[in-house]
């Protein structure tokens, strides 16, 4: 079937009228999709990442100072209690950077130095992969060493 209806031209600006196919169509709302509105990151959000990043590194035993695993360990243990994965990150995130804090403890034998790099990368890589922000720095605070005999402080669980 056959549309017999005419259709009207548009008018070029000096008042002639198009050829019917040969307007160009228009972009809504103009220019890159990707571009038109904001993201923004919640500190949480990268300390997370940060987070689990440094818990992957061989030699990292745990994340925060003894105070704060000890009342984590407790949190841990309320029923509807979640883990923090955060604990011992704290983050400062900008527009287009962001600066972390990390404090560790470390297994006794290994070497601090290579630990902290290991570390330092691990974090570096994924916060920047998955948020596509700028990490200018990474500062590692190592809180305490792990020996071989001690026992880990969190608090025996009652229930077997």
């Amino acid at each position: 079937m056959t549309d017999m209806t005419e259709r009207k031209r548009p008018e070029t600006p000096e008042g002639e009228r198009e050829p019917l196919g040969t307007r160009k169509p228009s972009k809504r709302g103009g220019g890159d999709p990707a571009t038109r509105g904001r993201t923004t990151i919640a500190d949480g959000v990268v300390e997370k990442i940060a987070g689990l990043a440094a818990r992957d590194v061989l030699g990292v035993h745990a994340m925060g100072s003894g105070l704060s695993r000890t009342f984590g360990a407790v949190r841990d243990r309320v029923p509807g209690g979640t883990k923090s994965v955060s604990r011992g990150v704290k983050a400062e995130v900008g527009e287009l950077q962001t600066a972390l804090d990390l404090e560790i403890v470390v297994e006794y034998g290994v070497s601090i130095a290579d630990v902290a790099r290991a570390v330092r990368e691990n974090v570096i890589a994924a916060v920047e992969r998955m948020t596509g922000l700028e990490v200018v720095e990474v500062n590692i605070a190592v809180s305490d060493v792990k020996l071989p005999d001690e026992e880990d402080e969190e608090p025996e669980s009652r229930l077997q």
